[in-house]
């Protein structure tokens, strides 16, 4: 197997993707250039799944950069490597929901734009990160382009592997599937140190902690107060002493959640409104604006309308990344009192963990473990995330 280069780099530990990948890309240029090609070497839609943190949209965005690239090899040097990753090619067109679904309106639009002809690159790139929040219509509507699709556009849909169902079977079955797996923590701490200039030791404990997810273990390398959070969420096991200490804890977690959710949307959110209103000259003075300053109003209502479903979506990726934190440490609870011999999830908090272990029956260890799992379930299904985070702290004191 061959060693990434070029905009491949960007995909830490997934050599069975970028091989799969960087063939499909290659067949595509000989397909521009009029060369015969296997049916299945290239095809139109894609579907890239895997668990959080394994690099989906990553994966997405080089795939297309290798497409747009004058080489066909995604070589990171030429214009349509640089624009593309930049996000600024023209024929390359990303669909992120900015709330918790993807609307039938917004795939409609996006359907009719990428029906056109490539303008500056060789191919009209469509990717959809969370392909698994499009709702039925949205569904509906992108199944049309992808059963009959331009010459020259591909679908790049981006869906969590835990739940492929949630993308509807009929678009499933039109797409070529490319599974990418939970990245080893040597190849999350070697980007580490030699991208983002960590140090080392720093980079191996967060590759080790982050349970795969390269783009946390950046976060707790380099911000103080993501680790900070993580080591709250984790004093919660042990600390469910007195039955006040639930809705202590459940109000950490809660918080915890808001504020970061805060910190991520606040300087955005003002920034959005002002390039609104300048752009819909709500901010002029004199005569004749009247009417534009009602208009920019109108419009910075529907766009506070959209932050606030953003902001509710990050809260709630938030607060389902401090449970996952939670699973794990008494997923590490069972994997000590067994001695399977597995590796920790949460190697630095080995002591806490085997305090547990010794104190803990196996049976109410993972009854604590089932009522985290509910919880992401119940605030997934739309439960409001303070009920249903009480209900599982109940539980994890009680055991």
């Amino acid at each position: 197997m061959t060693t990434p280069i070029g905009v491949w780099t960007e995909l830490v530990g997934q050599e069975p993707a970028v091989e799969t990948l960087s063939s499909a890309a290659a067949a595509a240029a000989k397909i521009v250039a009029g060369e015969a090609v296997a049916p299945a070497a290239m095809t139109h839609a894609w579907l890239l799944t895997g668990p959080p943190g394994s690099g989906r949209s990553v994966a997405a965005r080089t795939f297309a950069a290798a497409l747009q690239c004058s080489t066909g090899t995604g070589c990171g040097a030429c214009p349509g490597c640089h624009t593309t990753m930049a996000g600024t090619h023209a024929d390359v067109r990303l669909v992120a929901p900015e709330g918790l679904s993807i609307s039938v309106a917004e795939m409609r639009a996006l359907v009719q734009a990428a029906a056109r002809r490539p303008t500056t690159g060789e191919w009209q790139v469509v990717i959809i990160e969370d392909a698994d929040r499009l709702t039925e219509g949205a569904s509906n509507a992108l199944l049309k382009a992808v059963e009959e699709p331009p010459a020259r556009t591909v679908f790049l849909l981006c869906a969590p592997s835990d739940h492929p169902e949630d993308v509807s079977v009929t678009i499933r079955s039109r797409c070529r599937l490319v599974p990418l797996r939970t990245p080893p923590a040597e190849a999350i701490a070697q980007v580490l140190i030699s991208r983002d200039g960590i140090d080392p030791e720093r980079a191996n404990w967060a590759a080790s902690v982050c349970n795969g997810h390269v783009g946390r273990a950046r976060r707790l390398a380099t911000d103080e107060a993501a680790r900070q959070r993580r080591a709250t969420v984790l004093r919660i096991p042990l600390g469910l002493r007195r039955p006040d200490d639930v809705f202590t804890s459940a109000d950490q977690l809660i918080s915890a959640a808001e504020a970061d959710a805060g910190e991520e949307s606040k300087g955005r959110d003002e920034q959005e409104r002002s390039e609104l209103r300048t752009a819909m000259g709500g901010d002029g003075t004199g005569k004749g604006v009247a009417g534009a300053k009602r208009a920019a109003e109108a419009a910075v209502k529907q766009l506070e309308k959209r932050q606030k479903s953003r902001a509710t979506r990050t809260q709630r990726d938030t607060l389902d990344l401090a449970l996952v934190d939670l699973a794990g440490f008494y997923r590490d609870v069972l994997v000590t009192t067994t001695r399977s011999g597995a590796t920790l999830t949460h190697p630095d908090h080995a002591e806490q963990i085997n305090s547990a272990a010794a104190t803990w029956s196996p049976e109410s260890t993972l009854r604590r473990l089932e009522a985290v799992l509910e919880c992401r379930e119940a605030i997934g299904l739309n439960v409001k995330p303070r009920i249903a985070v009480e209900a599982m702290v109940t539980t994890l004191r009680q055991g």
